[in-house]
């Protein structure tokens, strides 16, 4: 009884210590700045400019890919870009049916309206072991820079 009596005063001692307190912040700090920084996370936008996005897919090295939903995409789509709506990916697309979608020799882009949903097509993609590119600017950022628009 005694023991353990002392083994728990010691144990107030150390976790009332500022110094561990300070520690054991820390710590947490790295580990989520190391989470956060780490190039495996799929949450940022490419810096590949527009010209760059040009480029590739007028020299057949890249592929746009459209993440908006079919509804928008009948109001209008780039005339470049391939449709995979963000719902059909969250809804679960087989990797064979990707893998003949998404070519594994080319870099893949990703577009929508605002470049939010980019960014979660991204990360569900880039868990099925997919390299791809999200791209910040939206929809209409592309048909500014020269993009051509196709309205059925």
């Amino acid at each position: 009884m005694e023991r353990t009596l002392a083994r728990s005063k010691r144990s107030i001692e150390l976790f009332g210590n500022p110094f561990f307190k300070l520690t054991r912040f820390a710590l947490c700090l790295f580990a989520a700045w190391f989470v956060l920084a780490s190039p495996a996370v799929a949450g940022k936008h490419t810096k590949d400019t527009l010209a760059t996005v040009q480029k590739r897919l007028t020299e057949k090295k890249a592929l746009l890919i459209d993440v908006r939903e079919e509804k928008e995409w009948k109001q209008g789509h780039l005339k470049v870009a391939k449709l995979l709506p963000l719902s059909h990916l969250e809804r679960g697309v087989s990797k064979e049916k990707l893998d003949e979608y998404l070519p594994k020799d080319k870099i893949v882009y990703l577009h929508c309206a605002s470049g939010a949903r980019c960014i979660e097509a991204a990360e569900l993609l880039t868990d099925l072991g997919f390299e791809v590119r999200a791209l910040k600017p939206g929809y209409d950022a592309f048909i500014e820079a020269g993009f051509e628009e196709v309205i059925p």
